[in-house]
């Protein structure tokens, strides 16, 4: 039996592990997409819809904002304000090409990583993705290989969020909801350094319920929703430079709990500070539920 573990070393040697990125500006300008709030809903199909449907896609008001480096403010960031943190994270799981690998050795390492930083009682992986370079065309996707997305969104609504859980955990779902449930995004690298399109976080701080725009999101056989975010000033957004398969973020998707932050809104940008060669970005999340 393999055992995997985050080895004290990255707990002791903490500021050596996060040492700041000082050949960095403090910020760089980018666009992020976001959604137009025009009162008609907004859909994205994971199949070819019939073509007399008239799509409402997300994505269509891209703005200039100003991303800041998180680095100087590693330790600051909190869960349950800004909606997301980065943490050291063991990285001598390597098989990601293996899907039933990855269910059976890095899972079981993202449980244990999620309760150690959040405090939670059972924590359940229920899928992962894998985002590499690849065609944007639907037919070459697949349910855990898929490119970047460069959309201002967060995973889950109040409505998605526990139907998400009645469809995974059917038999404890009613008892679990009773009590405080939060989904969290795991974000780390694969195998080396970060060099083009990056993860930005918008600080849940600086965002409002009404910045959150609900988008259907259509399977050929069920129908969920996430939100988008429609383009505010008062945002303010985050990345960490040139991170490593070493560190992982934890992003919040979703929140039961109204005193703390609830959908962080996150996207992949293009990093103008990115060097002409730069390697591709080969990243994985894991989606988990949180029970406390």
């Amino acid at each position: 039996m393999i055992i995997l573990s985050i080895p004290l070393l990255y707990l002791r040697d903490w500021n050596i592990l996060f040492k700041m990125t000082i050949d960095k500006e403090e910020f760089v300008t980018s666009t992020i997409n976001y959604s137009l709030d025009n009162g008609i809903p907004l859909d994205y199909y994971f199949y070819e819809p019939d073509p007399s449907i008239e799509l409402n896609p997300p994505g269509t008001d891209p703005h200039e904002v100003k991303i800041l480096n998180g680095w100087p403010r590693i330790n600051d960031f909190s869960l349950d304000n800004e909606g997301f943190e980065l943490k050291p994270i063991d990285n001598t799981f390597e098989q990601f090409d293996d899907d039933a690998e990855i269910k059976k050795l890095f899972y079981p390492l993202i449980v244990e990583f999620v309760k150690m930083h959040t405090g939670a009682n059972r924590v359940e992986v229920f899928d992962h993705t894998i985002r590499k370079p690849m065609s944007e065309d639907l037919k070459d996707q697949t349910d855990v290989q898929r490119p970047t997305v460069q959309l201002a969104h967060s995973d889950y609504t109040p409505k998605s969020g526990p139907q998400r859980i009645r469809e995974i955990l059917p038999d404890d779902a009613e008892q679990l909801l009773k009590r405080r449930v939060a989904f969290f995004n795991v974000w780390k690298p694969l195998y080396r350094t970060v060099e083009e399109f990056p993860l930005a976080m918008c600080d849940e701080t600086t965002a409002v319920e009404e910045d959150k725009l609900i988008m259907e999101l259509k399977y050929s056989d069920r129908t969920g929703e996430i939100f988008v975010f429609r383009y505010s000033p008062t945002h303010r957004w985050y990345y960490f430079p040139r991170m490593t398969p070493e560190q992982a973020l934890l992003l919040k998707t979703y929140e039961s709990d109204p005193e703390r932050s609830s959908s962080m809104g996150h996207s992949a940008f293009e990093d103008p500070s990115s060097p002409p060669n730069a390697a591709t970005r080969e990243s994985i999340e894991i989606r988990t539920m949180a029970f406390f």
